[in-house]
């Protein structure tokens, strides 16, 4: 007697409409890649701070691709930035900025982007909570890795670096930011899954 096995992960949003190979892939890769590019150079003006839709776009990546492409799309950022390219926020680039107080910011977009797809897997981006849920903890993955990163690089450079600082200088002034940009990416997600699914009812009726 044989035992089916049951999957631990389902298809992502874009393998609803995008026959998976190797071959799309490497383009879905490089498509995220190029969306959190452009939405690095987004900004919305709000008081206090304005919102840049970078870590929106590092949502939507992982969430749309899953864990392994989504950090896939995140790394191969993160590298063409660092090498020349003004993908970062504000045209930015280089290893300076790679390196610098910012830095564990964009390499928390990784480490996001790979959370927020293992959650996508496992349904995570279906209703209306679990989105949510799903996206605040990105969110706040991109601030555990860049945190501790920014008190190093403040206390490299002399400036004061104790957790209130550190805090004030890059978490406080993003709180509303961040969920504004959860809250964004859980509303667009219920209309994607709409279209991906009236698309396959589409396709199966020709």
């Amino acid at each position: 007697m044989s035992i089916a096995a049951t999957p631990l992960v389902r298809p992502t949003l874009i393998d609803r409409v995008v026959t998976r190979t190797w071959v799309s892939d490497i383009a879905l890769v490089v498509a995220g890649t190029a969306l959190v590019a452009v939405l690095a150079q987004v900004a919305i003006p709000l008081w206090p701070v304005p919102v840049t839709g970078q870590t929106l776009a590092v949502l939507l990546v992982g969430a749309g691709l899953g864990a392994a492409r989504g950090a896939a799309s995140l790394t191969l950022y993160a590298l063409l930035g660092a090498v020349g390219l003004p993908i970062y926020s504000e045209a930015s680039s280089g290893w300076s900025v790679l390196l610098g107080p910012t830095g564990g910011y964009i390499i928390g977009f990784i480490a996001s982007a790979a959370i927020v797809g293992w959650a996508a897997e496992r349904s995570w981006d279906r209703g209306w909570y679990k989105p949510i849920i799903t996206f605040i903890g990105g969110s706040l993955v991109v601030f555990a890795f860049g945190l501790p990163w920014l008190a190093v690089s403040l206390g490299q450079l002399g400036l004061p670096n104790d957790l209130q600082s550190v805090l004030i200088a890059g978490f406080y002034p993003f709180i509303i930011g961040g969920l504004i940009k959860a809250a964004i990416a859980a509303a667009l997600l219920p209309a994607l899954w709409a279209a991906a699914e009236r698309s396959q009812r589409s396709q199966r009726s020709e």
